[in-house]
């Protein structure tokens, strides 16, 4: 049996799994399985992944339920002790595995570590939404105002940790949902945080940049984020309200912090602004907690509505998200 499974989840990726797959079959830890789990995809996506000529690679079809849905069917189907996740288009460092596998013999308490990571498009150069963490550990109230784990592919579980999460609703026969299906964005946070808040496993950080992740370009307006990240919170409240009522407006002000940084990337000036706005009136955390790193996201939005030169959001590539 291998000792890790990796999950790639692709839907019509057929151009970016290769690059993927290569970057996974290079891994210097060499006891894995590769899973990739086809959503439906109308390309040859299962097909390239079957004929890569990896015995390490299962392939796995399942009609179009979304990439939350092909994570599931891959965890549904791992054998490793470890579970990792590489959507179709993110790269894993040769060595990511081997530190993940490290961490988690020397440290049997932890049941979910991360990486850093960098985000990559088609064209421009690689930049950075999630600082590198300089903690070791993380708990949920980090994990819910800053994401430090952010992508997916970032992260590896435990599989005894995973399992601690897993749950079935009424309309699936099939398996266990890790990932909750009825996010069409935010399911990682979500994940994360139900992780932390309902387990006693602790949450450790590599602090090295392991992974780079596709930029996806945005596809979903900011009020539809914004109200994936409401409906989490509505959601995962039952488990503490406490919890989030202590903490639910500042990892506000800190989410609309990074959705502008995220405009500030892709030039929108106007979005970034108003986003800014709306952060401190949730919350003067980000302000009081990180002066310099938010006066900084708000100069970058101001000279970049004054100008109107979208080459400036590289000057916010230099302020990568607080972990």
């Amino acid at each position: 049996m291998p000792r890790a499974s990796i999950i790639v989840a692709t839907h019509n990726s057929a151009q970016r799994l290769q690059e993927t797959l290569r970057s996974l079959c290079a891994q210097s830890f060499p006891d894995f399985e590769i899973i990739v789990v086809d959503d439906g995809s109308a390309d040859h996506s299962a097909e390239l992944a079957e004929d890569f000529g990896d015995l390490r690679i299962r392939v796995l079809r399942q009609r179009t339920r979304g990439l939350p849905a092909a994570r599931n069917t891959g965890i549904a189907a791992a054998r490793g002790c470890l579970v990792g996740f590489c959507d179709a288009g993110d790269l894993w460092a040769p060595e990511k595995l081997a530190e993940h596998m490290a961490l988690m013999q020397s440290a049997p308490s932890v049941g979910l570590s991360f990486s850093a990571c960098d985000m990559i498009r088609d064209e421009g150069p690689r930049y950075s939404l999630w600082k590198t963490p300089r903690k070791r550990l993380y708990g949920a109230a980090a994990i819910f105002k800053r994401n430090p784990i952010g992508p997916v592919s970032t992260a590896l579980f435990r599989r005894a940790a995973l399992q601690r999460i897993a749950f079935r609703p009424p309309q699936e026969t099939e398996r266990d949902w890790w990932f909750d299906e009825t996010f069409l964005q935010g399911e990682a946070l979500e994940l994360w945080l139900r992780f932390a808040l309902v387990t006693d496993w602790e949450i450790a950080a590599i602090p090295r940049t392991l992974c780079s992740c596709r930029h996806a370009e945005p596809h979903t307006s900011v009020g539809k984020q914004l109200a994936a990240w409401e409906r989490m919170v509505t959601k995962l409240s039952a488990q503490d309200r406490q919890f989030f009522g202590r903490y639910a407006a500042a990892a506000r002000a800190y989410h609309l912090r990074h959705l502008a940084r995220c405009a500030i990337a892709s030039g929108d000036a106007p979005g970034a602004a108003q986003l800014l706005r709306g952060a401190l009136v949730s919350s003067r955390r980000p302000l009081t907690e990180e002066p310099g790193r938010t006066l900084a996201i708000c100069a970058t939005s101001l000279f970049l509505s004054m100008t109107s030169i979208p080459l400036l959001s590289r000057l916010s590539r230099r302020h990568g998200r607080s972990a």
